[in-house]
């Protein structure tokens, strides 16, 4: 009978991420591959719905430590209700910030004022952000931290 099981390049390749990524992961404890062949790492192919679970996860701002936690010891996902509840009321602040940072750049762009601090609403702004009445966001690279 065929082996089923996937190498290292095949996993990147049908993952979408680099081959450090997965070996990166397996130091995390995130993955593990469930042998070698000629010293290339092998992985059963359910791996594959784990690193689009850890993607998915990545992608709603959860740290790989996080996402760690999110996993059973038996490798299933055991993902906490209030987890995600929490996360996606810090989702909708962060998009209502986002709207009124872009309201905000859309309406300076537009501004017949002479200067910017010559109008009463970029003014307005501008004051908001420096009291803490308008959170501006900090600029996050989508896959942040520097490390995958």
């Amino acid at each position: 009978m065929p082996d089923l099981d996937l190498d290292i390049a095949e996993v990147a390749r049908r993952a979408g991420v680099p081959a450090s990524t997965l070996r990166y992961y397996e130091e995390r404890g995130l993955i593990a591959p469930t042998g070698r062949r000629d010293l290339r790492r092998q992985y059963d192919p359910a791996v594959l719905e784990r690193l689009a679970l850890i993607a998915l996860g990545r992608s709603a701002g959860f740290s790989l430590d996080e996402i760690g936690r999110m996993f059973a010891p038996d490798g299933r996902p055991r993902i906490d209700p209030r987890t995600l509840l929490d996360r996606a009321d810090e989702l909708d602040r962060t998009i209502r910030e986002l709207g009124v940072l872009r309201d905000s750049l859309r309406h300076t762009a537009a501004c017949p004022a002479p200067s910017h601090l010559e109008c009463p609403t970029f003014r307005r702004i501008i004051g908001a952000v420096m009291s803490g009445v308008v959170a501006v966001p900090a600029r996050r690279t989508p896959g942040a931290p520097s490390r995958p």
